[in-house]
């Protein structure tokens, strides 16, 4: 039973890009955090608590919500995450935690699939919230899938077509996401988090050459491809599929061709730029 107020923060996601990088900035603050996940933490005990955690498994949850005071959701790779975190949330609100903070996407609004309805719930029933809906990240050219194919071939594939996005660093989100869990007064909103310039994924792969000299193409590929391709590397096929229709909605809708103040006006910088994250990792595309 909760018996009296902690300000240990719960970080689900592991070690996920931008769990990691809001560990580090609270941790940089003085504040208490629990990591939790399925595999072990790359931090030492002197800096987190760290629990293994299993959205699928409850009896992971009890322990990790000993003691919490806010906490920050990242979804499974499932259409319906609303099954198993909506039960935790709820768990968590009869524990007497007020602040949750959820991950969710540029492309995806409270009434859209997959992240939507936990959304929707939070809104409805957590005393505090936010919920990050960032743009694509521009981790995403150094690590992962992108990262993997520009070293090895020099190509970026997707179904965006001529489709622009407003490319956003996980240093912004997490500083955003730092905020919404840390902030006296509690956002109760929703913050759609963008870098400062929308670019196709061409002008991306134009703007790596002219910076570091590595020759990239973007080779646009279909949706069917893009679920075989995202398949072979290990994402369930209807999760799959999911990630292609929003490359659709790039392409046709023009879903994530935007830009807001979100960083600025919730951190008091400006967001960085791609062509700043290129410069600072122009070792990297070089080593490429």
């Amino acid at each position: 039973m909760y018996t009296e107020p902690s300000n240990r923060i719960l970080l689900t996601g592991g070690q996920g890009k931008t769990s990691s990088r809001i560990a580090q900035l609270l941790i940089s603050q003085g504040y208490l955090i629990r990591s939790a996940g399925r595999s072990s933490s790359k931090m030492n005990e002197a800096q987190a608590d760290h629990v293994l955690f299993d959205w699928y498994d409850d009896s992971t949850h009890e322990t990790a919500l000993q003691s919490i005071s806010a906490i920050y959701l990242v979804a499974p790779p499932d259409l319906h995450p609303e099954e198993v975190m909506i039960p935790f949330i709820r768990r968590a609100l009869d524990a007497s935690i007020r602040r949750f903070v959820l991950l969710s996407s540029a492309s995806v609004s409270e009434h859209g699939l997959v992240f939507g309805t936990v959304h929707q719930y939070l809104r409805e029933h957590a005393p505090e919230w936010a919920v990050l809906r960032p743009s694509y990240f521009m981790q995403n050219f150094t690590e992962g899938g992108h990262g993997h194919t520009i070293r090895q071939q020099g190509q970026i594939f997707t179904a965006t077509g001529e489709g622009k996005v407003g490319f956003v660093d996980a240093e912004d989100i997490s500083a955003v996401g730092f905020h919404a869990l840390t902030d006296k007064v509690p956002h109760n909103r929703d913050h759609l988090i963008t870098g400062p310039q929308s670019l196709s994924y061409a002008e991306v792969a134009a703007l790596i050459h002219k910076l570091t000299g590595l020759t990239v193409q973007h080779l646009t590929i279909t949706e069917d491809q893009l679920v075989e391709s995202l398949t072979a590397a290990g994402v369930p096929a209807p999760y799959a599929a999911f990630l292609a229709r929003l490359d659709h909605r790039i392409r046709v809708e023009g879903s994530e061709d935007q830009v807001t103040d979100t960083v600025l006006r919730v951190t008091g910088r400006e967001p960085r730029s791609l062509e700043d994250f290129i410069q600072e990792n122009r070792t990297w595309f070089q080593a490429t």
